[in-house]
């Protein structure tokens, strides 16, 4: 048996694959805005309050290199809801943790572990006219420059030079996940000069009440699949994973079907993981139907520890309004440019000037695709210049107007339509 994908979702998977693979578990948690986009002002005030009231979400402003003025929410839910950041680019970082702290974590994570780990980094940027959501990730095993960091009780856990990951261990020493994100934020801004907006995190119980309100995630399985320790068995072919699946496919490395075992080759199966529940969730269309808004956004109010501002739900509410006509054919995820180290270590190295370039890119607000992939974008000669990108062997822009665009007819999806594309023969 055979399983092809059609064509228009093969030449995407290519050329998000060319070059510089995306990653892991918290990608799917940003379905958090872009896949949240269109909750809209089906929410009465009982429903917001019931939100803010799950939030989990501390301030690391303090610990970090520069501090970002917090909004101030919309008094109330009776009009359109306000991006309170409308006309900035946002940068948030996400983090997935591997911790075991609860029965459930223990339950998915397969027994106890001490001590903090994330197996997922990733800025999240959301272009200043909201017509771009593109995904930086930064490789578990990335070979960099730890960063001293501060924590609230005013001590310091001193860095040194080691994998990527250690950066959110240490910061974590205390077992709050607040400071850890601020040690992942101080390393970036230390190694890149990107200083991020909001931070969340989120946990594998987490992940899978956030999949499980969506019903599942529509997915193309290109080959049989048997991973006895990830508790993963699947036949090749289309079909519906639900939460704990899920996070089986997103955290499997070792068995048939999954490639040689190493981080990076989980990568392709998560972008299209990511990328299948943003379809989802916006071909959902909850913008209408309050029970499946209130659903989703309550398990995410119940699954992540954010910033007090992302941790609003009408600041949540207003920028996910703001990427209401947010066409998933412009979310494009990437990673940080790499190579291994060659020592038998593991480790990866980030090439430059590459590496640099795309983190400057977020930095300025350009075209993270045109950086990383200037071969599959060209620069558009006619039209208005408002930014808006057509893709699929036409042309896009390099960069984002600074005034605000967005498809008139953005793409939007059934489950039975993304199933479609998976083709067997």
């Amino acid at each position: 048996m055979t399983v092809e994908v059609s064509d228009h979702r093969r030449r995407r998977r290519l050329r998000h694959a060319t070059r510089v693979p995306g990653h892991r578990i918290l990608a799917a948690a940003l379905g958090v805005v872009a896949a949240v986009a269109g909750f809209g002002i089906v929410f009465v005030e009982t429903s917001l309050n019931l939100a803010d009231d799950g939030f989990t979400t501390e301030d690391i402003s303090a610990l970090l290199p520069s501090q970002t003025p917090s909004a101030t929410p919309s008094a109330t839910a009776d009009a359109d809801p306000e991006d309170l950041s409308a006309g900035k680019a946002l940068n948030i970082l996400l983090l997935g943790s591997d911790t075991r702290l609860g029965d459930d974590n223990q339950e998915l994570g397969k027994g106890d572990v001490g001590g903090m780990r994330n197996d997922t980094t990733m800025i999240m940027h959301i272009s200043a006219d909201r017509s771009r959501v593109e995904m930086l990730s930064i490789p578990r095993d990335s070979r960099v420059a730890i960063s001293n960091c501060k924590m609230l009780d005013g001590s310091t856990v001193l860095g040194w030079t080691g994998k990527f990951n250690i950066a959110f261990s240490n910061g974590g020493q205390n077992g709050n996940v607040a400071e850890a994100a601020a040690c992942v934020a101080t390393t970036i801004y230390d190694l890149t000069g990107l200083l991020v907006d909001h931070y969340a995190v989120i946990d594998f119980s987490g992940f899978v009440e956030m999949v499980d309100a969506l019903d599942g995630v529509p997915m193309c399985v290109t080959e049989d699949v048997y991973s006895p320790k990830a508790h993963l068995d699947l036949e090749a072919g289309a079909q519906v994973l639900d939460g704990t699946t899920a996070l089986a496919w997103a955290r499997a490395r070792t068995g048939y079907g999954l490639g040689d075992g190493t981080d990076l080759m989980r990568i392709e199966r998560q972008q299209e993981l990511l990328t299948n529940m943003a379809r989802k969730a916006l071909g959902l269309n909850v913008l209408t139907d309050a029970k499946k808004g209130t659903k989703f956004i309550n398990a995410l109010a119940a699954s992540m520890t954010m910033d007090p501002d992302l941790g609003d739900s009408r600041y949540l509410l207003g920028l996910a309004w703001s990427l209401r006509n947010f066409d998933t054919e412009n979310l494009y995820m990437a990673t940080v440019p790499w190579q291994y180290a060659g020592d038998a270590s593991g480790d990866v190295l980030w090439t430059q000037p590459d590496a640099q370039e795309a983190f400057d890119a977020l930095i300025k607000d350009k075209s993270l695709e045109a950086v990383l992939e200037p071969e599959s974008v060209t620069d558009t000669t006619t039209g208005s210049g408002d930014g808006s990108t057509k893709k699929n062997n036409t042309t896009k822009g390099s960069s984002a107007s600074a005034s605000p665009s967005a498809s008139a007819t953005p793409l939007r999806e059934t489950q039975d339509e993304i199933l479609a594309d998976c083709v067997i023969d």
